[in-house]
């Protein structure tokens, strides 16, 4: 669901002192919130109409650095300002945060108020209404897995980030009695997302020593990506006040598994009907689920920059720790990159496995919509499923290796030029080319361990 807080209630709680701080953010390239703090007094007296940011936060790398080379913003072009338009739909109060409420933001061009077209809320927005101009409403559920660390943030900033303590000395993976242990963090977790309006379902041990799991309820595609982001920002504010860390990297060490965002995903009618059901077929798949789900695999090397969009992503896909390695789908099975689950109900769904918790969710939704409707509008027929482990399976489409291939296939997509625009696509064409680039030229740990000696 939205903000669970309306504006005439915000006031009201302005003006009984409850609420002093309201928190205006948007969604930048990497998913992350920037905005502002705004006095709660100014906020319901006239800022929640718009406030500005500069518009080098689309044209940033995860340090902050203004990237050489975006058509959108440049030091020639003089970094100008977007503005920032309040949803007043998404606003919430933080009970982790004393006397603040959340109020997320749409980027806007300064001179004609559109949208900013290379703005990731902007590109989901723009695939939901294609999707309802066909019939369809998107609804959507992102998992998010993430490690908490005994080590705060600062601690482990001065001890060169060595020295990682996961919270737990095992794997934890439904395991109740060990994350009774870490259930002081856990339960202040579920709680302040719930208060904040984000109906978690569910916290669960995950599959390493210190990983964890939380769900919320499926939704529509964009309440589903802003409740994303709450949560991880959520996180990691509850777990620096109690002195923990947490991270999010799809890989944060080759040894461990990697942390997943599986994207649950089916189209309903606009009259509330599930269009991926058909009680007839063998699996209880429609015509429009089978075509929507062979789109995804057609298009999924093009749309994989947007599941996996760092160089770190690609290093989760591996052999037996349940991340894919293969393009394909399956019924009910794990080894699969596309998993078909609720079968014979009205649940039925695409559960996509790619991405890693390190995803844009705008983008990765965006995307796999896409794909999925370039399915539906070409009648695209659905290829045999596989079964069995699809480690062992040879000759079978693989989800790229690296950034540089997915990159390559992202830049050459017609689907996604036709679907996003030339502009949209190769501004984060863009981006992935500087991710690459910047790991390319720092000389890493591994290689000094290795080398300094021997070579």
């Amino acid at each position: 669901m939205p903000g669970n807080m309306t504006f005439e209630e915000l006031k009201e709680a302005v003006a009984r002192g409850e609420i002093d701080t309201v928190l205006v953010a948007a969604p930048d390239m990497q998913g992350r919130l920037m905005g502002k703090r705004f006095h709660a007094a100014f906020f319901v007296n006239g800022g929640y109409k718009e406030t500005h940011c500069c518009n080098y936060l689309l044209a940033v790398d995860m340090e902050m650095n203004t990237v050489p080379g975006y058509k959108t913003s440049s030091w020639e072009q003089g970094y100008g300002d977007y503005v920032m338009k309040p949803d007043l739909a998404t606003l919430r109060p933080l009970p982790w945060l004393p006397g603040t409420a959340l109020c997320l933001a749409d980027l806007l061009e300064h001179d004609t108020h559109a949208e900013v077209r290379v703005s990731p809320r902007a590109i989901l927005k723009a695939q939901i209404a294609r999707a309802r101009a066909m019939g369809f409403d998107a609804m959507m559920a992102t998992e998010l897995e993430f490690y908490i660390f005994e080590n705060s943030y600062e601690a482990l900033r001065d001890e060169g980030f060595g020295g990682l303590r996961p919270i737990s000395g095992y794997n934890e993976d439904y395991h109740i009695f060990q994350t009774t242990k870490e259930e002081g963090l856990m339960r202040a977790v579920r709680n302040g997302l719930y208060g904040a309006g984000i109906p978690v379902e569910n916290t669960k041990g995950e599959a390493d020593a210190g990983q964890h799991e939380v769900n919320y309820k499926y939704s529509d595609a964009l309440d589903t990506a802003d409740n994303h982001v709450i949560v991880k920002q959520a996180v990691k504010e509850i777990a620096h006040a109690a002195g923990k860390a947490v991270t999010f990297m799809a890989k944060y060490d080759h040894r461990k598994a990697g942390s997943s965002s599986h994207i649950h995903q089916s189209l309903w009618t606009l009259d509330g009907k599930p269009a991926f059901e058909d009680k007839a077929d063998h699996h209880g798949m429609s015509a429009t689920m089978k075509h929507f789900l062979a789109g995804q695999l057609a298009h999924a090397t093009e749309i994989t920059a947007f599941l996996a969009p760092y160089v770190n992503s690609y290093k989760r896909f591996c052999i037996g720790l349940f991340a894919p390695t293969k393009a394909v789908w399956s019924a009910d099975n794990r080894t699969a990159g596309f998993r078909i689950c609720g079968l014979h109900s009205k649940a039925i769904r695409v559960e996509c496995r790619i991405p890693g918790s390190d995803v844009n969710p705008y983008l990765a939704c965006a995307a796999l919509l896409a794909a999925g409707l370039d399915g539906i509008e070409n009648r695209l027929e659905l290829e045999p499923e596989m079964k069995g482990d699809m480690y062992a399976a040879g000759g079978v489409r693989e989800i790229p290796k690296t950034l540089r291939a997915a990159a390559e296939a992202l830049h050459g997509s017609a689907m996604l030029r036709r679907a996003f625009g030339d502009d949209v696509v190769d501004h984060y064409h863009h981006a992935a080319e500087w991710e690459i680039s910047e790991t390319d030229r720092v000389v890493t740990d591994f290689e000094l361990q290795r080398l300094l000696e021997r070579a």
